[in-house]
């Protein structure tokens, strides 16, 4: 008895013994759970975030590349920081322009450097953009056109700016500007008639002097010279300096030009003076482009100091127009781009079955686009395609335009355009130049201190 009780004890002290250890088991496999599932949720967050890394990443990539190609070269960043403006949705706002160009001191080192050329996107036919042109006010500026690029800005200046700039040129005097030719049949009596050797003739069509005549070079073979030999137009017109001593209105127009596209202020300021134009009744401009296409034997008019001397033709190089409307027309004066979004182009397409779509006279009904005059209104388009690097390339000949005749009432308006040589080393040699005249021009102010620069230009 006493050793079957002694055995029951110890069975007891066992199993007494045995009950803490399983106790024990129990909390270790659930904390080794709980270890194990954080471990997975700790991984699965890690994944996670690795991923939207490297998304992140994959966009800045993209980005960059975009405004890389967007904007050209590196060694043609703007020097003042301008970039391409493009606007991927609809009622985008651009940013508020930068302080007035006439109000800023100009330094040689603004003409010595050189420059990419933004261009706006046009999108698609109908895309409107806020601008910030003023401050606290947006303009809405309306793609019209995709070939040209051309936009339109309705009340991009105030009808009483509009009567200050017509003002200063009827003060200024208005010149005509009249260049018809004479109809079939008809001979102009006080022209001389000259006569020419095979010999001279020969010189007269070998531009580059090499002795050869190249396509290029033959009659009828140059590229746009029936529009340029067959242009017509009447009106009167006159020029208005716009630079610093300028009535402040021109001054004005110049900046929200610059603000709005964005291009270097320096390009601006050695560009044209802005050009006037009055249409009385009857008056009109055939269909013609604002720039030239570019040849080895042709120098821009602008940059000819730096171009090749012995060039014989100088020719108009102006990237984009801006066109105000200073006045509404009550019928008539329309501007037409008889090609505008044409499928194609070709300049001997201009004319078929007697019809010739760059005389505005009798057929300014027939383009493909006409615009009328409304105070206040500006447009805007690109005289050039871009060459893919940032600069200005092959002249857009969709941008070919011209001005209906004014069937009743006055039409004023004005050009501003913005002159760049395609080949931007010899546009940067130019601005070099013009520094250096610059800096030349200083010294001897200083020297001989003549009459401010204002006091020469007094409100003109």
């Amino acid at each position: 008895m006493e050793n079957d009780q002694g055995d029951l004890m110890e069975q007891e002290e066992h199993d007494g013994s045995d009950k803490p250890p399983s106790s024990l088991k129990a909390p270790l496999r659930s904390t080794r759970l709980n270890i194990q599932r954080s471990n997975v949720c700790s991984r699965a967050y890690f994944v996670v975030i690795m991923v939207f890394f490297h998304v992140y990443i994959l966009n800045v990539i993209g980005l960059l590349l975009y405004v890389h190609y967007n904007n050209g070269p590196g060694d043609l960043v703007s020097g003042n920081g301008a970039s391409s403006t493009s606007v991927g949705e609809s009622e985008t706002p651009l940013p508020h322009p930068a302080p007035a160009a006439g109000d800023l001191p100009l330094h040689v080192e603004d003409y010595t450097q050189s420059y990419s050329l933004p261009r706006i996107e046009g999108i698609r036919v109908g895309h409107v953009q806020q601008v910030s042109l003023v401050p606290d006010r947006t303009h809405e500026m309306r793609t019209i056109s995709l070939k040209p690029l051309l936009f339109e800005i309705p009340g991009f200046l105030s009808e009483e700016e509009g009567r200050v700039v017509v003002q200063l040129a009827q003060l200024k005097g208005l010149m005509e500007s009249q260049t018809t030719a004479p109809s079939q049949g008809q001979v102009e009596s006080n022209q001389p008639l000259l006569s020419f050797s095979t010999e001279e003739v020969f010189s007269l069509l070998d531009l580059n002097q090499d002795g050869l005549l190249q396509k290029q070079e033959r009659p009828g073979q140059q590229r746009s010279g029936k529009l340029r030999s067959q242009f017509k137009q009447r009106n009167k017109h006159t020029w208005l300096y716009q630079g610093p001593g300028s009535h402040q209105v021109l001054q004005t127009l110049r900046t929200r030009l610059i603000s709005l596209t964005r291009l270097p202020s320096t390009l601006v300021e050695l560009s044209e003076p802005l050009q006037l134009i009055r249409y009385d009744h009857g008056d009109f401009s055939n269909a013609h482009h604002d720039s030239s296409p570019s040849h080895s034997e042709t120098t821009c008019a602008h940059t000819r100091l730096a171009g090749n001397t012995s060039a014989l033709t100088e020719v108009s190089c102006r990237y984009l127009t801006m066109l105000f409307y200073l006045s509404s027309v009550e019928e008539g004066g329309e501007t037409t781009f008889p090609v505008a979004d044409n499928r194609t182009y070709e300049e001997q397409a201009l004319i078929q079955l007697g019809v010739d779509l760059t005389d505005t006279r009798e057929t300014c009904d027939r383009g493909n686009m006409r615009i009328k005059p409304t105070a206040g209104t500006a447009l805007l388009w690109y005289n050039h395609l871009s060459d893919g690097r940032g600069w200005m390339g092959e002249l857009d000949e969709y941008s070919l335009h011209g001005d209906c005749p004014v069937r009743r009432g006055v039409k004023w308006m004005a050009n501003s355009w913005v002159n760049v040589d395609p080949d931007h080393q010899r546009q940067a040699r130019y601005q070099r130049l013009v520094g250096q005249r610059h800096q030349a021009k200083s010294g001897m102010e200083e020297h001989y201190q003549p009459l401010s620069h204002s006091d020469l230009h007094q409100d003109l």
